[in-house]
C-alpha cells in the first residue's frame, strides 16, 4: 500500500465484532481494511461449539461461524490482512496505525482487538482448550448437564460462574488458590449451594495439572495446604480474569478503564474523535458473540456518520 493513501477505516482485529462492522461499512462503499495478528474470528474461531448464537438451532462450530463472517465481509469488499498493530497515533484529520513496523493512515479507526482469558499455565490447559477446558460458563456450561466440574478461581467472576454452572452440573469442586475474594453478596449466595452439597470449596488449593485419559479431561491435580490431591471431573472452567488486548494503545491518548478496557459512549466512540471500539475490548461489554456483533454494527453506523461530517466540512 502507498503510505500516502488514507483509508476510510482501519479495523484493528478481525473477530466477530470487526467482521460484522465491516459488513456494514463496505455495504456503504466505505473503504475498509482489517488487520488481524493471529486468528480471523478471534476467540470464537477457537471455540469448539457455539450454542447460543441466534439463528443456529443445532449450534455451530466456532471455526465455521468465523468462516461465514469472514466470507460475508469479504463479499462486500472488506480487505482482511494479517498484521501486528503496535501503535495508534492521532494526526488530527487522520489516524496513523503502525502495522508490522510500517505506518498506515485512515480517517477512522475501530479498535476490536478483544480480550484474552488469563491462563493458569499448567500442563493440560492449553492442550485441552475447548475440549474439556473452558473459560466461558454461558458458552459451554450446558455441555455438562448432570456431570462433575472443577472451577478454578476465587474472585467475583469465579463465584458468579460457579453459581451459574450449578443449574447444569451434578457437583462442582471450586479450587481457590488462597481465599475467596468475591463480594459478600456472592459469597452468601454461593454458601446456599455449598449447604445443598452442589458445591465444595477448597481453599489454599493450587492447581498443578489438568489430566487427560483417552483424550478426555478426567481429573485435576493440585496441592491443598501442602498435600497433593486429585479431583475427578468431566470438565474444567478457569475464571482468573481477562486480559484486554490493549497494550498497543499505550501513549495513544485513548482512555482505558482500571483493568485496561477501552471506554466508549453508547455509540462506541472513544474519547478521541474518529476512534471507535467494540466487542470484548470495550469497557462494559458482555463478552458474548451476539452482543459483539451488535456493537460492531453500532460502531459501523457511527463511523459512517463521522465520515459524513468530515465530507461536509471538506
Amino acid at each position: 500500500m502507498d503510505n500516502s493513501e488514507i483509508r476510510d477505516v482501519i479495523m484493528i482485529g478481525a473477530g466477530p465484532s470487526a467482521l460484522a462492522a465491516a459488513v456494514y461499512t463496505t455495504r456503504e462503499d466505505i473503504d475498509t481494511v482489517l488487520y488481524e495478528k493471529s486468528t480471523i474470528g478471534g476467540l470464537a474461531a477457537i471455540t469448539d461449539m457455539v450454542d447460543n448464537y441466534p439463528g443456529f438451532p443445532d449450534g455451530i462450530q466456532g471455526l465455521t461461524l468465523a468462516g461465514y463472517l469472514e466470507k460475508q465481509a469479504e463479499r462486500f469488499g472488506a480487505h482482511i490482512d494479517f498484521g501486528d498493530v503496535s501503535a495508534l497515533r492521532d494526526a488530527g484529520d487522520h489516524k496513523i496505525v503502525t502495522v508490522d513496523g510500517a505506518e498506515v493512515k485512515a480517517k477512522t479507526v475501530l479498535i476490536a482487538t478483544g480480550s484474552d482469558y488469563k491462563k493458569i499455565g499448567v500442563p493440560g490447559e492449553a492442550e485441552n482448550y475447548g475440549r474439556g477446558v473452558h473459560y466461558c460458563a454461558t458458552c459451554d456450561g450446558a455441555f455438562y448437564r448432570e456431570k462433575k466440574l472443577v472451577v478454578i478461581g476465587g474472585g467475583n467472576s469465579a463465584v458468579q460462574e460457579t453459581i451459574f454452572l450449578t443449574r447444569f452440573t451434578s457437583h462442582i469442586d471450586l479450587l481457590v488458590r488462597s481465599t475467596i475474594k468475591a463480594s459478600d453478596i456472592l459469597e452468601k449466595e454461593l454458601q446456599k449451594f455449598v449447604d445443598e452439597g452442589k458445591v465444595t470449596v477448597h481453599l489454599n488449593t493450587q492447581t498443578t495439572e489438568i489430566v487427560t485419559t483417552d483424550r478426555q479431561v478426567s481429573s485435576v491435580s493440585a496441592i491443598k495446604e501442602g498435600q497433593p490431591v486429585s479431583f475427578d471431573t468431566d470438565g474444567v472452567f478457569v475464571f482468573v480474569g481477562l486480559k484486554p488486548n490493549t497494550e498497543f494503545l499505550a501513549g495513544s491518548g485513548v482512555e482505558l478503564d482500571d483493568i485496561g478496557l477501552v471506554k466508549t459512549t453508547t455509540k462506541m466512540e472513544t474519547n478521541l474523535p474518529g476512534v471507535f471500539a467494540s466487542g470484548d475490548v470495550r469497557s462494559g461489554s458482555t463478552d458474548q458473540i451476539a452482543s459483539a456483533v451488535g456493537e460492531g454494527a453500532t460502531a459501523a453506523l457511527a463511523i459512517r456518520e463521522y465520515l459524513d461530517r468530515l465530507h461536509m466540512i471538506a
